[in-house]
């Protein structure tokens, strides 16, 4: 018996997304009707909190222990682990699609569909993993040293010290980061179901799923779930003066729309594939925007 997705639980809905977005066993402990992963994307930025979490938590503890080039790598593949490369494929698959469809919409679908994984695919994970971790290492390796008074100001205004988690502000911030681009970038790239139809029918989808609409409600929720954790960092960068927070927001959007438009021309919608390709090279740009103005 199909049942409608109003009708389902809101809490039904949460445990589908982080079911559908990560390969930790939540299902050993709750199991949601099917029909709630329709509604997946309107809670991907609240999966957001917990894989960039877990990426910014390990990366923070693991600096106390290890360089900071494998602090890094560690946290790189701590969310790889819980996402199962989940987005990673779909940025091959996008890749590979466009690059080797040339402009024949169902070539293009077709070759998004093909398990094996193309050169463009190939080539693209490689740039892209080089860029992540490069432009972490810059956001994490740059000079806080020299900034130790204006944290100090920070600290005074919010009577508490920014190392009060024993660590210290070189440390905390590339954390923040990290939290912060995992969530807002999941919310912009989310947007494209708005924009876009699906690209190809629910039968012919690798999941079976199509996504609803997202309603007024469950925009405003998406809108929290990606904006809250961003405004710890761009108070900081704003108080310190290490950041331009109209830079930060806007420049992420403007990838999104590049991309968005790309799809619009030659796709004339969207896949899963596309919504991790846009998830991974938003958040590209926000680390890298974020690595640009630290230097």
């Amino acid at each position: 018996m199909e049942i409608n997705i109003d009708q389902t639980k809101w809490y039904d809905r949460i445990w589908a997304a982080f079911i559908f977005f990560t390969r930790l066993p939540f299902w050993r402990f709750h199991k949601p009707p099917k029909e709630c992963y329709r509604t997946v994307v309107e809670h991907w930025p609240l999966v957001g909190w917990l894989t960039g979490g877990v990426m910014a938590a390990t990366f923070y503890l693991c600096s106390f222990i290890m360089p900071v080039y494998l602090a890094l790598l560690v946290a790189v593949v701590v969310r790889l682990l819980m996402t199962g490369a989940l987005h990673e494929d779909g940025l091959c698959d996008f890749f590979d699609g466009f690059g080797g469809g040339g402009k024949d919409r169902q070539r293009i679908l077709d070759i998004m569909k093909d398990p094996h994984i193309g050169t463009y695919g190939v080539l693209a994970l490689v740039c892209y993993l080089a860029l992540l971790f490069a432009s972490l290492y810059a956001i994490a390796t740059s000079q806080f040293s020299d900034l130790s008074s204006q944290f100090s100001v920070l600290s005074s205004q919010l009577n508490t010290p920014l190392g009060g988690l024993g660590g210290s502000p070189s440390q905390l911030f590339p954390a923040l980061v990290i939290f912060a681009a995992d969530a807002y970038s999941k919310m912009l790239a989310s947007q494209i179901i708005m924009f876009l139809p699906y690209a190809r029918t629910e039968q012919t989808a690798k999941n079976k799923t199509v996504y609803r609409k997202i309603s007024v409600p469950a925009g405003i929720s998406l809108f929290l779930q990606g904006i809250l954790p961003l405004l710890p960092l761009l108070y900081i960068g704003t108080v310190t003066g290490l950041l331009r927070w109209d830079l930060l927001v806007f420049i992420p959007c403007l990838v999104m729309y590049f991309l968005y438009y790309m799809m619009m021309r030659r796709l004339r919608g969207y896949t899963g594939d596309c919504c991790g390709a846009l998830f991974l090279l938003i958040e590209l740009s926000f680390y890298l925007t974020t690595a640009l103005q630290l230097q």
